[in-house]
């Protein structure tokens, strides 16, 4: 009888060339997703940062038409706490919307007057609700001084003040209720004009 030769059986596998063939290619197609989701991605987190201060507008226009169009004003107020601490708990018990999820600022007691506690929004304290295209709130700002367009509002290396979103600008809530994202050199100009005075939170 004739023996049969056994055939020698090797298992299936990829070669060196066809596994970095493979790797490239999930690199690319992870890329080519990330890529085209990033604006996506900041637009919804933008959405989200203004979110509260859409929120916090709506306890300040219901405390304007209490005063006659008048936002909170603080006799001798210093800071954005002092002033906008009258809202609670009379005008809104949320007081998470006085912090904004990227700065990293300890969350407030619900429902308790948060003026000796920290909030992340510097405040235009004087503003009335006519003063339409008047900035009312922002972002902490890297001081408390007028601005005119292309100056530094916020934080231009990532570091305090000014730096609620790192060096990725900051948003505006003007008194109309619209609000705006602005790089850390905004755009526009914003005067304090007589009796407006721009309060920041504490350091």
């Amino acid at each position: 009888m004739k023996r049969r030769r056994k055939s020698r059986c090797h298992p299936a596998a990829f070669s060196l060339i066809e596994l970095l063939i493979v790797a490239a290619l999930l690199i690319v197609l992870t890329t080519m997703y990330w890529g085209s989701n990033a604006g996506t991605r900041r637009q919804r987190q933008t959405a989200l940062y203004q979110q509260n201060l859409q929120k916090i507008y709506l306890a300040l226009q219901i405390y304007a038409n209490d005063r006659e169009g008048k936002f909170p004003e603080v006799l001798g107020a210093r800071t954005s706490e002092q002033a906008l601490a009258v809202l609670v708990p009379r005008y809104t018990i949320d007081t998470s919307v006085f912090i904004c999820p990227s700065s990293g600022d300890s969350a407030l007691p619900a429902g308790e007057s948060f003026s000796k506690r920290r909030i992340s929004y510097a405040y235009y304290m004087g503003r009335r609700a006519t003063d339409a295209h008047e900035a009312l709130m922002s972002d902490r700002q890297v001081d408390n001084q007028a601005r005119a367009a292309g100056q530094y509002a916020f934080s231009s290396t990532g570091k305090a003040p000014g730096n609620n979103h790192q060096k990725d600008g900051g948003n505006f809530l003007f008194c109309d209720g619209r609000t705006e994202s602005t790089p850390a050199a905004v755009p526009f100009s914003i005067g304090l004009t007589q009796g407006v005075v721009l309060l920041n939170p504490k350091p």
